[in-house]
């Protein structure tokens, strides 16, 4: 599998169990996502020992600033070598162009994502802070947005995958949480969907976390949601 469509969350408080986990996992068969808890805790230095690893780096920080900063902590993050980073796209349209911009001049460029709405959020969460469009209608606002903007793809519900799909263009990368195979618990997430029916609603790669990390087997989880997929056509 040359571009695995799994991509692991490590949502550890430090290296030493997601090293651990790293250990138990095949590069060829997933990706990792090291995000805002982790990397503050471990910094760069655990992005290299899974990089040696072999393991290809989702570096989920939601970067979020005015322009430049952001594009600062975009091509900082891009130096690291890691193979896909993001930024919110409610930063606007002028931040968004500054992190294009930026990681276009690096020697290893990252694909560059957007968030859209955290997976965690719902209709009375919108509503909580202003905003009267529904989810669908405010991811698509952001991920036009984003497309616009020149960055790679966003990250998104996979309820909303087949609608961007449609209207952002088959080359477009979603990248959507809230994963969860069928038995599994929901945890926080409010908007999830099963790995099978994710990838056949559109999206390009799944992030999912504890149905593989907390598993008795991770490697044996992991392969068989991807056997799943292959299963089903859709990777």
């Amino acid at each position: 599998m040359n571009d695995p469509r799994i991509i692991v969350a490590l949502d550890y408080p430090d290296a030493q169990p997601a090293l651990a986990l790293a250990d138990r996992l095949e590069p060829s068969q997933c990706r990792l996502k090291v995000g805002k808890q982790l990397f503050t805790a471990t910094g760069p230095h655990l992005l290299e020992s899974l990089m040696k690893r072999g393991f290809e780096i989702f570096l989920d920080l939601k970067f979020h600033d005015i322009p430049n900063t952001t594009a600062q902590a975009c091509r900082a993050a891009a130096s690291l070598g890691v193979w896909m980073v993001n930024v919110h796209a409610l930063g606007g349209r002028k931040m968004l162009e500054a992190a294009r911009d930026a990681v276009a001049g690096t020697s290893q460029k990252p694909r560059l994502i957007a968030v859209t709405l955290l997976t965690s959020m719902a209709q009375q969460d919108l509503h909580d802070i202003g905003i009267n469009a529904t989810p669908a209608e405010m991811v698509l606002r952001l991920a036009t947005l984003a497309r616009d903007s020149g960055l790679d793809g966003v990250v998104c519900s996979a309820h909303e995958s087949a609608l961007l799909r449609k209207h952002c263009g088959s080359e477009f990368c979603l990248v959507t949480p809230g994963i969860r195979p069928s038995q599994a618990s929901l945890d926080d997430q409010s908007r999830v969907m099963t790995p099978r029916a994710a990838m056949e609603a559109g999206s390009s790669y799944l992030v999912i976390g504890r149905p593989i990390t907390q598993a008795a087997d991770p490697l044996r989880a992991l392969l068989g949601i991807n056997q799943e997929l292959e299963n089903r056509g859709a990777v």
